[in-house]
């Protein structure tokens, strides 16, 4: 149960690391996906700080298991609203958001199963 738990949290940890410093370094990316959803622009480095923290939160949650709880859940909030944010506007272009909010319920899922109740 050690090495799904630990290759998933690996996981995630990459795909939401790249993607908070694709969201830091101010990728043309992130301000189009913004623009797109009526997002302010000025709100890109926030979102990528969240995304940075909720990277950090799994990667702590090795060792701190509550930490790896929150992050996850928080990261499956976050993706959550990404993916209302995108049907909101009409765009059906969800299927990346879908892989990231999976990856963050196997996250947290697997790390309950594994950690047990606190």
């Amino acid at each position: 149960m050690f090495a799904a738990y630990l290759t998933v949290t690996v996981l995630g940890a990459v795909f939401n690391g790249a993607a908070a410093v694709t969201y830091l370094i101010g990728h043309e990316y992130p301000k189009a996906q913004a623009d797109m959803k009526g997002v302010p622009r000025t709100w890109v480095p926030v979102l990528g700080l969240l995304l940075a923290a909720g990277t950090a939160g799994l990667l702590a949650g090795l060792a701190v298991p509550l930490l790896g709880t929150l992050a996850a859940a928080g990261l499956v909030l976050y993706f959550i609203g990404a993916i209302i944010a995108h049907l909101r506007v009409g765009s059906r272009n969800i299927v990346g958001g879908i892989v990231f909010l999976v990856t963050a319920v196997a996250v947290l899922a697997l790390g309950r199963i594994y950690h047990g109740h606190w």
